[in-house]
Parts: structure tokens; sequence; C-alpha cells
């Protein structure tokens, strides 16, 4: 192991490291590499417990070939029974301020146009799976809602089952009639899932575990939303309607220009998109705490998912009349 005089004498197999990834609330992730070549890193993703309750592994590895395919991914190695191989994505993990920042604002708003813009495979119309998807997370965290649960936090602080069932009825109704085109999207645009390459100036998103055909303004109402942060969530950082219409406009000239190659924008389609993302990010709220709910029960992570859950139904009621308020321009 010794070096002398400037590395004239090394080992001739070098030592094989880990890097433990701490960030991550659904997996543990391990990124490996060789003594010699640090950069080229090697990540090691192993599934959390029960995470197939809320994740569609087969699904999640299509969208990872696709995206790869369409250069929007990195290379997907092998698989395993609980776990993934993957080519490491270089660059910095963006925090809250990071994605306020206009310049990486507007790489993250056409990179996100980009992913919508791809092809459905087999020329398939695809459907949204928001309310299949929904509907099972609640369907799994019903059962602790009945009279005998043990667990009493969730009676005392979580809306009862019959409030959620009606709430879900309710946006399925008024959600699915506002127009949102159906695309590609990742689901989970959270600040840790975007990596900022400063040398080469882009970004790209990495985790495909929730990516799926969905509605175009739930993937940026939901990117909205966490903008609050994951660790200590502050949801006033929720970016105001200035911030968003800048956001927004970046995004349709970059999404028209892949689509209908022009990149002109009206206020019409700009007013429009911006009430349907901030009535998409209420079902955001929604799908989260019921996610936070089923990882309450079975994750080992060392995360307060019971209190997170609270804080998104909480969030919900208190931005649901305001939002409501929005009207589509005519």
């Amino acid at each position: 192991e010794e070096r002398l005089h400037a590395g004239l004498i090394r080992q001739t197999s070098p030592r094989l490291f880990f890097q433990y990834f701490t960030d991550g609330t659904t997996n543990k992730l391990v990124g490996c590499y060789l003594e010699d070549s640090p950069e080229d890193v090697v990540l090691v993703r192993v599934y959390g417990n029960k995470t197939e309750l809320i994740v569609d592994r087969d699904n999640e590895l299509k969208s990872f070939q696709v995206l790869h395919a369409n250069g929007c991914a990195p290379h997907l190695y092998c698989t395993f029974q609980n776990g993934i191989c993957y080519e490491f994505i270089h660059g910095e993990a963006l925090g809250t301020e990071d994605v306020r920042d206009p310049t990486i604002l507007r790489l993250i708003a056409k990179e996100m146009a980009r992913i919508h813009a791809i092809h459905a495979h087999n020329g398939c119309i695809p459907k949204p799976d928001l309310w299949i998807k929904m509907r099972k997370y609640f369907s799994l965290v019903a059962t602790e809602f009945t009279d005998q649960a043990s667990n009493t936090r969730i009676q005392q602080e979580v809306p009862s089952k019959a409030v959620l069932e009606q709430e879900m009825a309710w946006m399925k109704e008024h959600l699915s009639s506002l127009g949102s085109p159906v695309v590609l999207c990742h689901n989970d645009l959270l600040c840790k899932n975007i990596i900022h390459n400063s040398k080469e100036g882009h970004v790209r998103f990495i985790d495909y575990e929730y990516s799926s055909y969905n509605y175009q303004a739930f993937d940026i109402g939901n990117h909205f939303n966490e903008f609050a942060g994951m660790t200590e969530p502050d949801y006033l950082l929720y970016p105001d309607r200035e911030m968003q219409m800048d956001w927004l406009r970046v995004y349709l000239q970059a999404y028209k220009k892949f689509t209908k190659k022009t990149e002109e924008v009206s206020q019409i389609e700009l007013e429009t998109l911006y009430v349907q993302v901030n009535k998409f990010a209420l079902a955001s709220h929604f799908f989260w705490g019921f996610w936070a709910l089923i990882q309450a029960k079975y994750s080992t992570i060392d995360f307060d998912f019971l209190g997170y859950a609270v804080l998104r139904f909480n969030t919900y009621f208190e931005t649901k009349p305001a939002v409501m308020a929005l009207q589509i321009p005519e």
C-alpha cells in the first residue's frame, strides 16, 4: 500500500472504495469506484423494504431505458433481485436555493420539456396513471384508518378515510377536465433528483422509480411543491406567480420547439398552464401524503414519514381555496 516518492511504487491491484449516500428516503444507495479512477463511479441501489408495494419496478426499468435512448438518463448496467447498477452522473445535487436560481431554473424547465416531448413508444396513445396509482396507495393505507388501528397519531392527525376518499373523487373529476396533455413524466422532481453540471452547463434528472405517462401539469406542479425541500419542508418557498411565469414561459417555448417546431407562446397558453399546474399541485400533496403513510409503516430509513404525510395533507387543505379560485382563460 505504500507509495514512495510521488508514486514510483504502487499496488498492482487498486482497492475498491465505497461511498454511502444518505439523502434517499426510499432506497439505500452506494457508489463504488477504484482507487485509481475515483471519477468513474458505479452506483448500486438497493431497494427499500416493501417498496415493491409503491414502485412498479418493471415500469421503472422501461422508463430508464426510454429516457436513456433519448439522452436523458445514464447507462443502466444491470439489475438484480432487489436493486440495480447504473452509471453515475457527475455534478451537484440541487438544494432549495438552487432551484430558484434564474439560470438553473431555465435549465430545469428546458430539460423537463425535453423529457415531456419524448414520443410514446409503439405509437400508442398514453393514459395517465395518476388516479390508478393514487387509488392503489389509498388502498394500502386504508387499513390504518380502522377503529382497531394501533397508530393513534394517524387517528388524531390524518384526515379520516371518508374525507380522503371524497377529496380524491373531487380531484379526479375536476383535474381530469382541465385538458392537461398526457406525456412521459418524471413524477418525482425533488431538488436532490436534479444534478447540475456547471462545467457543461446542463442539468440531468435522476431516479426514475415513479416515472410514467402522466399529466404534464402534475409533473410541473409537483416540482414547484418540491421547492419546499424534503428534510424540513417549508411551503412558503413555493414559487410565486412571477417566478412561475418565468419558468413556464421557458418550458413552453422549449416544449413547443420540440413538438411543434415553433417557439411562439401566447399569453393564453401561459395563463392556462399556470392554472393547470397550480391545481395539479394539489394532487401532488395527496399522492406523496399517501406514499409517506405507506413508508411510515414499512420503511427502515430514519425519517419522520408520518409527520411528512400530515404536513402534505395539511398543505393541501390550506392551499385548496385559493387554487380553486383560479380560472382557465376563455
